[in-house]
């Protein structure tokens, strides 16, 4: 499995998840499987989005678009970190 971790900051968490749910089937498309979003427990405003996509290629494309820099801008992100993971191991306790 092919995962991405981006941590950013944003202006405005409901503001940025607008833009984010309206992103959806651009993500879709994109090569994006399945999401988790986080944020820090003591700022709303920091967020980590997890996901897995069909691609690690798929995803770096998508990240480092045009089309994503704008719509990242119109929604308020600070500094992304992008961190591309591939799963070597899964378990359950």
């Amino acid at each position: 499995m092919q995962y991405v971790l981006i941590i950013h900051e944003v202006e405005s968490y409901p503001a940025w998840k607008a833009v984010f749910d309206q992103a959806a089937e651009i993500r879709k498309n994109a090569g994006e499987i399945s999401y988790q979003l986080l944020r820090y427990d003591n700022d709303a405003n920091n967020i980590v989005h997890f996901s897995q996509w069909s691609t690690l290629d798929n995803a770096r494309r998508f990240f480092e678009s045009p089309e994503l820099v704008a719509i990242r801008k119109k929604a308020g992100v600070k500094a992304p970190e992008f961190i591309y993971l591939q799963e070597i191991e899964r378990g359950v306790l």
